[in-house]
């Protein structure tokens, strides 16, 4: 018993200690928020992180909206390994995105940005229609990754008067962790 109680203890101090939280919700600088995207999965899922993790409505009109979400994607394969015979037996799923995000006035809150998500896939002709579900699959778990990473960023945007500071200075902003 007393074990189980320091071992509760050190516990909670290490996650206090890290800077541990839990997810809370998120307040952004904008209420109403238009999304202009073709990609209807990747749509929903922001709708969905965006509406249910905040105060924030996703609206079906521009006029309507705080702020207009632009996102675009492009996806494509590498060949990543061949064998000794010249056989492609690897790609490389590669999936960039293209956002920015613009107040209702006009101002440019995020500039246009854009990262790439890539994954890697065995192949082979003999499971030609089981690879390619697979490769579905993967390219859909990219999307989720992006519109992810695409609603943390919203949250830095803090007014809607204001750009995130550096950023329209001709600053280069470091990649950002996959």
């Amino acid at each position: 018993m007393r074990r189980l109680l320091l071992v509760l203890a050190s516990s909670a101090l290490m996650l206090s200690g890290c800077g541990f939280h839990l997810k809370g919700q998120e307040d952004y600088a904008f209420k109403r928020l238009y999304l202009a995207t073709t990609q209807d999965p990747l749509t929903a899922r922001i709708k969905r992180l965006v509406e249910g993790g905040s105060d924030t409505v996703v609206v079906t009109q521009a006029p309507d909206a705080q702020a207009t979400l632009t996102v675009s994607d492009s996806a494509g394969e590498r060949s990543l390994t061949l064998n000794s015979a010249g056989t492609i037996i690897e790609y490389e799923l590669v999936d960039t995105f293209a956002y920015s995000l613009t107040a209702a006035d006009g101002t440019v809150l995020i500039p246009p940005s854009s990262f790439t998500l890539n994954r890697s896939m065995t192949y082979s002709d003999q499971f030609f229609l089981s690879k390619s579900t697979e490769a579905n699959l993967l390219y859909d778990d990219m999307r989720k990754d992006a519109a992810d990473q695409i609603v943390r960023r919203l949250g830095m945007v803090r007014n809607l008067k204001t750009p995130i500071p550096g950023i329209n200075r001709g600053v280069v902003l470091p990649t950002p962790p996959l």
